[in-house]
């Protein structure tokens, strides 16, 4: 059900209704959304002694015909003329309140701090600012190791450590990559080549024979001809003993001068 409408600073509409018309006290209080006894101690007046009345005429909240209407029959409701001017819905953003992070976890911060510079050196500080939810001047005292406890810090992940999630970690690295391809664009450089193209090639891709060596393999020749021959082991050396190496003991001498 809908609300209903009521005039501009009710009671002081009342006061001039109650003054100025013969409508019933139930019609008043009706139409200004007040109680019956109400409008009847404004009219002995004990209510609103110190209140001057509100003309609903000039304001254009009421017309006289409504009025001549309402005082030829007491069982009419006055109606509430609609606004000359339609006031636009003020829209209030709502702002989001800042997530909140644990006791335990705030001492974590300069270790996701020291991670993230380190791992992800495309991040901004605003975003590093959002992701941790720390300040810029922490973020710049880490880098240049000017903090505090620069020599006990490790970088940890900030996923592992809660204080992110993984999704909202890989948004911001996204809009990062996104950011420096437009910048390297803009600067007539080449496109950064994707990590993937950088690994190493599979075993079974560098190991594999070649189409030709395949056929000549189908034509039944043996492996040696195909791959060569196995470099073959170089001869075992004979064990040396220990006169080899040290030479003949010295003879005893057991004559005595």
């Amino acid at each position: 059900m809908a609300e209903k409408l009521l005039p501009l600073m009710p009671k002081a509409t009342a006061v001039w209704l109650v003054e100025n018309t013969s409508l019933t006290f139930e019609q008043i209080a009706d139409f200004c959304g007040l109680h019956v006894l109400e409008v009847k101690g404004i009219a002995d007046g004990d209510v609103a002694a110190g209140i001057r009345g509100h003309d609903p005429i000039g304001a254009g909240q009421l017309s006289r015909e409504e009025i001549a209407r309402g005082q030829e029959d007491p069982n009419y409701r006055l109606k509430l003329l609609p606004p000359r001017v339609k006031i636009p819905e003020i829209k209030t953003r709502r702002r989001k309140a800042p997530r909140y992070t644990p006791v335990s976890r705030r001492q974590d911060r300069p270790n996701a701090i020291l991670w993230l510079i380190r791992h992800h050196p495309e991040l901004t500080d605003s975003q590093i600012t959002k992701l941790v939810r720390t300040t810029k001047p922490t973020i710049e005292a880490i880098r240049e190791r000017r903090h505090w406890n620069s020599a006990n810090l490790q970088p940890i992940d900030p996923v592992t450590l809660g204080l992110c999630k993984q999704t909202e970690l890989d948004r911001e690295v996204a809009k990062a990559n996104k950011r420096m391809a437009k910048e390297r664009e803009a600067e007539g450089l080449p496109p950064i080549e994707a990590e993937d193209e950088q690994t190493l090639r599979p075993a079974d891709e560098t190991t594999a024979a070649t189409p030709a060596e395949m056929e000549e393999i189908a034509e039944g020749k043996s492996h040696e001809d195909v791959f060569g021959k196995a470099p073959e082991k170089p001869a075992e050396e004979p064990a040396l003993s220990a006169e080899d190496v040290f030479g003949p003991a010295a003879s005893k001498t057991g004559d005595k001068s």
